[in-house]
């Protein structure tokens, strides 16, 4: 067995993959931002992922070939129908909150993630990791500051993506080590298309074609995000990368204050800053403790 850090030991290549990841990231937040209103929320997020279809022709074959199991099947509908209403609530905010704010408190998912793991996965939570769940939920409470600004619905519904995020995550986490990664993306693309297309029944309106464009792009960028992310953890350890996540709330606020003229607020950028802290000591705590139970590549050789 290699040690846990084997095929990660490019730091600096995991570095620039996760920078480019974010970069993928805050221009599908501009993207979404831009379009605004025009489109309803639900339908934008069909769109997107209706439009992103093209992506999966390859994943056909290995989701053919996976011969899913009932429980699989029944797991894979959980999380579009969790991933689906995250999807709609993301759009929603993004509509009417800062790109600051929503990219601040989309931070709270592996949090979500963490706390989930505990009470629904039994995993530990030590006293530490602990600590450091109630730090990030400070660092939400900063951002949102109830009682000293107006909480918009915008900041409402990104609690709740967030937990939505979170829930399928862990979905995500039962089925990783069943079957390809190439059969979980194209599960979520094909559950999540299905699981919005009521919705965008509903609100649909007429659609000019510039925004259909858009919205293309919108898949586009996602895609490559999700792509370079891959790479990136491939090449280096979550201790590296995850840090680097945070350039995204930096690059936020600059496309929010250059091209939105949305005002710079220094209580998100420094909510956001406690909360990827918390995470990052999560992550190493997380690495830390699966060293001490893998062995090295060294002990294995006998």
């Amino acid at each position: 067995m290699a040690s846990i850090d084997s095929g990660q030991n490019q730091p600096v290549t995991g570095v620039i993959w996760m920078v480019l990841t974010g970069l993928n990231f805050v221009a599908v937040t501009a993207i979404v931002k831009h379009i605004g209103n025009d489109v309803p929320a639900a339908q934008s997020a069909f769109l997107r992922y209706f439009l992103g279809l093209v992506f999966l022709i390859p994943m056909i074959r290995p989701i053919l070939a996976a011969h899913l199991t009932k429980r699989q099947l029944k797991l894979f509908i959980a999380r579009g129908v969790v991933h689906t209403i995250a999807v709609i609530l993301w759009f929603f905010a993004m509509a009417r909150i800062p790109i600051a704010d929503v990219t601040a408190m989309n931070y709270l998912s592996p949090v979500y993630v963490t706390l989930g793991a505990a009470l629904v996965l039994k995993e530990a939570l030590p006293p530490r990791r602990l600590a450091a769940v109630i730090i990030a939920l400070v660092g939400a409470i900063v951002i949102l500051r109830p009682g000293f600004r107006e909480i918009d619905h915008g900041h409402i519904a990104m609690l709740g993506t967030a937990l939505m995020f979170a829930a399928g995550y862990l979905i995500a986490k039962q089925l990783s080590g069943e079957v390809s990664a190439a059969v979980v993306v194209g599960m979520l693309s094909s559950t999540v298309t299905i699981g919005l297309a009521p919705f965008a029944w509903a609100v649909w309106v007429p659609v000019a074609w510039s925004d259909i464009g858009w919205l293309f792009l919108v898949a586009c960028f996602a895609t490559a995000g999700h792509y370079t992310m891959t790479l990136a953890f491939a090449a280096a350890p979550l201790t590296v990368t995850q840090p680097v996540t945070f350039l995204q709330l930096i690059w936020a606020v600059a496309m929010g204050a250059l091209v939105f003229n949305e005002p710079v607020d220094g209580w998100v950028v420094f909510g956001g800053a406690i909360i990827m802290a918390s995470i990052s000591f999560i992550t190493w705590r997380e690495a830390l403790a699966k060293r001490r139970i893998t062995p090295t590549a060294h002990q294995t050789k006998g």
